[in-house]
């Protein structure tokens, strides 16, 4: 299986850039912030949202000024999410690293996600990026609407899979969408273009979280640890499916269990079995596969060049990795 840097090899001086000028993106007056936002930015994740931003303006033109603040844009303002994220849901951790309010409490986390988000309005407002501001606005927008759909339905715990779409293609898939629309915008290409690559980009982010949501049910026994989203009571599509391919009584006792004993291993390793019995995992795949597909045919549309190629990789990664 290729590995990131291997596909991050035609942009991989863009992103070397792109580090130094996101840092400096971060920067404050007040020592306390920049304490964090340096902690911020050595947790760096695999840097996946920049690169499809860059391939996507690469493909549609050239990368230039405009890519780098597209890419700073979508940074700030989904690293603001996730520091908001964490006191949400009162995490203490994030990829096995202590999260902002953990360290320095909730007061101070909300206070920094929202200077995030500030430095992200910045950013555009000062170079007259207003298309791009509103790209990924309409993201921020889309995202927060997906999780509060998805607190929503929790509570109901009996979701149909068109819901179950709504929400992972607000809540994750927006701003892998708003990734490659700002992409394409910053290189000067035509709206049709640009529409046609966040549509690649919402189809790429549908089958990322579906991969995701297969991890939690121990697929290849690798990826996050099993059953966490059964422990958070969120009805992912192995489990819709599932429950809608089995018999009344037996849909009420796994419900039963999600509801009320998602704390127990034993009881969480049953649903887990149920959905794996039931052909939920196989279901999920194929669909995955599908979005998969769908994103290459878009693909297909453009001219072939390094980046497109880049871009086919990127998708191939989100759908294999092992985590």
């Amino acid at each position: 299986m290729l590995k990131l840097k291997d596909i991050q090899t035609p942009i991989a001086k863009e992103l070397e850039l792109f580090e130094i000028r996101f840092k400096e993106s971060m920067q404050s007056s007040v020592p306390l912030l920049n304490r964090i936002t340096q902690y911020l930015i050595k947790q760096k994740g695999k840097q996946m949202r920049p690169m499809f931003v860059f391939l996507s303006a690469g493909l549609c033109g050239s990368i230039n000024d405009s890519t780098y603040r597209g890419a700073s844009l979508v940074e700030l303002l989904h690293t603001a999410s996730l520091v908001h994220d964490d006191v949400v849901d009162n995490a203490n951790e994030r990829r096995g690293i202590f999260s902002i309010n953990a360290l320095w409490k909730n007061k101070v986390a909300v206070l920094v996600g929202d200077y995030l988000l500030s430095q992200g309005l910045l950013l555009s407002v000062k170079n007259n990026e207003h298309a791009l501001l509103k790209i990924v606005s309409e993201a921020v927008e889309q995202m927060s609407e997906g999780e509060l759909l998805q607190i929503e339905k929790a509570r109901k715990l009996d979701i149909e899979e068109h819901v179950y779409f709504e929400i992972i293609r607000k809540k994750t898939a927006s701003l892998i969408a708003s990734c490659c629309a700002s992409g394409a915008l910053s290189a000067g290409t035509d709206a049709e273009s640009v529409e046609q690559l966040r549509t690649f980009g919402e189809k790429v982010g549908i089958a990322f979280q579906i991969k995701d949501d297969l991890f939690d049910f121990g697929l290849d026994d690798v990826g996050k640890p099993v059953g966490n989203d059964i422990k958070e009571k969120k009805m992912t599509l192995p489990l819709i499916y599932a429950l809608k391919n089995t018999s009344t009584s037996e849909k009420r006792r796994i419900i039963n269990l999600v509801r009320n004993h998602n704390e127990n291993k034993e009881k969480v390793q049953e649903v887990i079995n149920f959905v794996r019995a039931s052909g939920g995992m196989e279901y999920a795949q194929t669909k995955m596969l599908q979005y998969q597909q769908e994103a290459f045919d878009i693909l297909e549309k453009f001219p072939s060049n390094v980046y497109r190629q880049g871009l086919e990789q990127l998708v191939r990664f989100t759908t294999e990795r092992k985590k």
